[in-house]
Order: structure tokens, then sequence, then C-alpha cells
């Protein structure tokens, strides 16, 4: 069913309502000629005029059809507002609870769709004109699926297309790479998929096109997906601020599901928990983009900065990242030579992250991007890989706390990369010592920058 075009008068008590929903349900089967009409059809008399009296046609009307029914709901948002509508999916609700315990018979499963997360309804319900948090549809039960899409469900996916397409691939390369960059995120596994088909149309894919379907859509304007998220970021400072600080901080955050603004964010598909429980974006084309849009929107502190991105591409249109370093070593130095802000408690490894980005942005932007990385299989956190062309730059960003956590941050990035491959690795180093001096140093393949 779709609750979308509905007007208010079904709504307006159980005696318009009852007969109504039978009524809708009998068209619908009727439409489909599926020869089932007539079953809900008898049902519908002068009795049914009370939440209960639907309750046991309901139930007759399963035990009669002898199988299994789901009912999906669709625009059910149109009528979330309406306490009547409310009261109808908490009596479905009892009769699921029921029908479990053996007690009551009804549909197996009932689907609610909306153009918002169902889950998100219960904080606009009103109730004498106050929050409805008990939500109706809460069957007492935790939700276990995983909606996401794993490696073999993605490969799964691309052998199908392989076989119909004649396409050449390595679907377990491209599928683990799929699954690296989106997380498995439904929408963007077929997205990308589809950019790549459509967009792209190579006679073999292989990673590269993932990286170009990416800055395909990162670049795509009116992308509803990106809105949604821009959209619930600028409406809650709490939660953009929150994950300003995800994004940008230099401290992992410890996920916790009872904290309301982190179940926010994971209920709009922002965040998720890392499997050694820390906070994170769920996927490294959110981090992206969430991260171009902070960038953006703090603009103005960034215009001491020369970002022309043709200054830093070398004769081989490679990026030249240490002259990059170099540059932004420069810019810091001048921007704060005759502040004292680098030397307050204030200025904190955000801040650094956040320079760093608003930096190198304007220079990748359009060819390359960037992302945080967490190595998920050790936990071992990296702070940025920049992504240019067929080339990753694995980049460690550090305020100075002493020999001993210097020594610590040098043996994790050559970890990384001797996993990588890697020969060279770049770590930037904040200092707040009154007495230090702006250098750089490169031993082992490691490239150092000092603030």
């Amino acid at each position: 069913l779709s609750f979308e075009g509905i007007g208010d008068s079904e709504f307006e008590s159980q005696k318009e309502f009852c007969p109504f929903f039978l009524k809708y349900l009998s068209e619908e089967f009727y439409i489909k000629k599926l020869g089932l009409s007539k079953i809900f059809e008898a049902k519908i008399d002068k009795d049914l005029i009370t939440f209960r009296a639907l309750s046991n046609a309901i139930t007759d009307i399963i035990i009669e059809l002898d199988k299994k029914v789901v009912l999906l709901i669709d625009e059910v948002d149109k009528s979330s507002n309406n306490q009547l509508f409310l009261h109808f999916l908490g009596m479905l609700r009892d009769k699921y609870l029921k029908a479990n315990e053996g007690r009551d018979t009804s549909f197996h499963s009932v689907i609610l769709s909306g153009l918002h997360d169902v889950k998100t309804l219960k904080l606009k319900l009103r109730t004498d004109e106050k929050a409805t948090y008990n939500s109706p549809w809460n069957i007492a039960s935790d939700y276990t699926v995983d909606m996401t899409f794993d490696t073999d469900e993605i490969e799964t996916m691309l052998i199908q297309y392989k076989k119909e397409t004649n396409t050449e691939m390595n679907t377990k390369v491209l599928a683990k790479e799929l699954r690296f960059y989106t997380s498995g995120y439904p929408y963007f596994v077929s997205k990308l998929c589809k950019i790549i088909d459509e967009d792209i149309s190579p006679e073999i894919w292989v990673k590269k096109h993932i990286i170009e379907a990416i800055k395909i859509l990162l670049k795509t304007k009116n992308n509803t997906n990106f809105d949604s998220v821009i959209k619930n970021l600028e409406n809650n400072k709490e939660l953009y601020n929150l994950t300003k600080k995800v994004i940008f901080g230099g401290k992992e955050i410890p996920y916790d599901s009872s904290a309301r603004i982190m179940n926010l964010g994971e209920m709009h598909g922002i965040f998720i928990s890392t499997k050694n429980g820390k906070l994170s974006i769920h996927n490294k084309i959110y981090d992206e983009k969430i991260t171009n849009y902070i960038v953006a929107t703090n603009a103005s502190l960034n215009d001491s900065f020369d970002t022309i991105q043709s200054t830093y591409i070398k004769s081989n249109g490679k990026l030249d990242i240490k002259k990059i370093l170099l540059k932004f070593q420069e810019a810091i130095k001048e921007k704060y030579s005759k502040t004292d802000l680098l030397k307050s408690k204030e200025f904190l490894e955000e801040n650094l992250r956040m320079q760093f980005f608003m930096f190198i942005k304007p220079i990748i932007n359009g060819t390359g991007f960037s992302f945080k990385e967490v190595q998920t299989s050790e936990e071992k956190r990296l702070d940025v890989v920049v992504i240019f062309k067929d080339e990753k730059f694995i980049i460690e960003l550090k305020m100075w706390y002493g020999e001993k956590y210097h020594k610590e941050g040098i043996a994790q990035i050559k970890d990384y990369m001797a996993r990588e491959s890697a020969k060279e690795g770049y770590m930037i180093i904040m200092s707040k010592n009154k007495n230090k001096d702006f250098t750089n140093t490169e031993e082992d393949g490691l490239f150092t920058i000092w603030l």
C-alpha cells in the first residue's frame, strides 16, 4: 500500500479508518487480479468500527489465506503525525508480539517505508504537545540485519554483470576495492558500478575505474543522497560539531549507541562503529564529501594559502607532495608568526588537520581525493591518505608530545608503509616549543616537516 494521496477523512476516527483499510487492500488485490479481493471485502460490515474488530478481521483473513502475508506501507511518513495512525501501528505491534507467542495470527512482517528513515519519525510525533519517544513499531527486539553488502555479496553482483555483458574483470579484486571505499553502503556500491558502466565504459574493469567513478560521483550536482547528509548536518549543530571532531580530531572517540547524538548520526548513515568500538564516518565517500563541505564553509580561513593546483604538479603530471608539504610549512609559519595561537592550549590536533585539509583540498579536488584511514584488521590508525591519479600518499599528522610518542608514530607509519608496499611516507609534526625551528628531515623513505 501507499498512503500518498490519502485524505484526512480516513484518519479522523476508527469508524472511518477500519473499513477504509480493508477496502484499500481489497482494491489492490482486485487491480492485481490475484483473485483474493473478495476475502477482504467479505470482512467489511457495519461492526467494523474499532481496532479490536479490525484486529479480529485480520486474524480471520490470514487464517483463510493460509500463507505468510507481508504488509508493506509506502509513504508512511505522510500519516506519521496522526495519533489514530499510531494507534493502528500499536495494534499491529500487539498482534505481532502475540503471534510470536502463539496467541494470535497476524501479518508475517510489517514494513514501513518513507522518504525519511522511519526510525526518525518518533522525533516529530506529538501527544498533548509533548514528544512521543515510545515508538509504536518497536517490537522489543534488536534489529540484527546488516543492510550493508559484504565483499562476497558485492562480488556476486559483479559476477552476474560479467556474465550478462561479457565484460572482463577480476571480480574478487574489484569487490574488495568497492567494499574498501563504500563500507558496503548499497547505494554507493550500485552507483559506482553504474558510473563505470555508463560513463567510463571500459572494455576491462580495473581498480583505477573505481577511483575515477568516485571522482565523478563527488562532482555530481543535485545528488539527493549527499544533499540529505549535508542538510542533516546543517540542521543540527551538535551533530555537525561531533562529525567535525571525528574527521579532524586527533583522538579516537569511543562509540556509545546510547548517546543520543551518536545514535542520530548512525541513524542518518553518517556514523559507524569500528571493530574496536570507535566512532567513525561510515565510508570514505562520505568522509571526503563531508570534509569538502566543512572546508568550503570555512573557506574564509584559507585566504592566505597559495593553493593553485598547477603550482604543485610535476612535469610528468604527478603530484609533488613534498612541495605541498614544504609550502604548507611556509604558509603556517607566515600565517601565525605574529601570534601566540600555536603556543596556546586551544590549538589542538583538530586545528592542525583542519588547516592541512584547507590547504590541500583545493590542490587535489577534481583530480584526487583524501580520507582518514583506519585499518580495520588491526585498528592501526593513519591520519590522511591522499589519492591523486594512480598514486597513494600516506601522511601522518601529529602534535609533539615528546620523543616516546614520536617514535611510536614513526613505527606506526612505517608499519603501514610496509603493508602497503609504499616506498615513501610523510609526517607533519606541530610543536609548541617557543624555540622551535621550521625544519624538515628525510630518513628511510620518511619525509618529515616540523611546524
